[in-house]
């Protein structure tokens, strides 16, 4: 299983190019529809959680999946005492070391050679060739994220709302500039008072 965590994200760190949101299609095929380590909705939730914990989101996503993955995966002979205990945190190392590894490697190389070929006109073919391709490697699974996160009635139950605020956020971000920290904080917020408006309305049911 460590095995298969290291090689799992040490795939998903080669051959994604753009990092970030980019990786998220990979991830998404290795972990739940391939190998089935979680399901779709925890899938969405730890991307919830990695977009709002600071730090990289696939070293964010390969702590997440590292560690649920040690919880349920525990071998028969690390069972008992503190060996199961420490299985969870060494799937973590596991996943966090695939994950960053062919970045470090591959980032290493291109800076040692980058300054002396950047100008060389295949180069910047190469370059703006790449980045259509990172583009629809992020809108991808944002829009799949998207369609699957919304209620399957999307006029009821605060999905109105939920569009609204989505593409409201996206408007201040694009055309405002206001810090996509502001945004994370503003959700938060909303969020929690929608839960807690809703909870009381249906205790006075």
């Amino acid at each position: 299983m460590l095995l298969q965590l290291f090689w799992t994200y040490l795939k998903v760190g080669t051959f994604t190019l753009g990092g970030g949101y980019a990786m998220l299609p990979l991830i998404q095929r290795e972990v739940v529809d391939y190998r089935r380590w979680i399901d779709e909705t925890e899938f969405l939730n730890m991307i919830a959680l990695a977009q709002a914990a600071p730090g990289i989101i696939a070293v964010n996503s390969a702590i997440f999946i590292g560690y649920q993955v040690g919880l349920r995966h525990v071998p028969a002979s690390w069972q008992g005492g503190w060996r199961e205990r420490l299985y969870p945190y060494l799937a973590v190392s596991a996943a966090v070391l695939g994950a960053v590894l062919p970045s470090f490697v591959i980032i290493l190389a291109i800076a040692m050679v980058f300054s002396s070929y950047s100008s060389l006109p295949a180069v910047e073919a190469v370059m703006k060739g790449v980045r259509p391709a990172v583009v629809a490697l992020i809108a991808a699974p944002l829009l799949r994220m998207a369609m699957k996160a919304n209620n399957p009635k999307p006029f009821k139950d605060g999905g109105v709302w939920l569009l609204g605020w989505s593409l409201a956020a996206a408007l201040l971000i694009w055309l405002a500039r206001v810090s996509p920290v502001y945004i994370i904080i503003a959700t938060i917020v909303l969020a929690l008072a929608a839960t807690w408006l809703g909870e009381r309305r249906h205790s006075k049911r």
